[in-house]
């Protein structure tokens, strides 16, 4: 089973950025800790992140027979992209979108996400954890399918 993991924009700046928001773990350990929990559930995880919507909807489209399922924190693009919103729908992949943060007691134009209304679920403000049950439960999703 393979899981593509896309990090939206900024989030190349974790541990940076605002920590009292996003904590002080950074990309590289959100990967590292990603890759360890894919092969405790006995899956493959890709990783890509960009700062570019382009290169995002790229990333959902080129690989499509390549991966079983994404997992996705959008970033700022989580409230205003239709074009990977588009790609999800496209790609038919079981999409699970994560955020650090609990986006729905920010500011008010943070709780609008365009890609949860196509996400499988939507995990919020768990910290570096969102990733994790994210992975856990698009995994788990992806073994019902294959079982029934």
């Amino acid at each position: 089973m393979k899981i593509l993991i896309i990090h939206g924009p900024n989030l190349n700046m974790l541990g940076k950025r605002e920590p009292e928001i996003y904590g002080a773990t950074t990309l590289g350990e959100i990967n590292t800790a990603l890759t360890a929990k894919a092969k405790e559930l006995g899956a493959e995880v890709s990783f890509f992140q960009s700062n570019s919507e382009g290169e995002i909807v790229s990333s959902i489209q080129d690989p499509m027979s390549e991966f079983d399922g994404i997992v996705i924190n959008p970033g700022a693009y989580t409230h205003t992209s239709v074009a990977i919103r588009d790609a999800i729908l496209s790609s038919g992949l079981p999409v699970v979108e994560v955020h650090i943060s609990n986006i729905y007691k920010r500011e008010d134009f943070r709780q609008k996400s365009f890609i949860s209304g196509v996400a499988l679920g939507v995990i919020s403000g768990f910290g570096v954890n969102s990733y994790m049950l994210g992975l856990s439960g698009l995994i788990d999703h992806l073994r019902d399918i294959k079982n029934n």
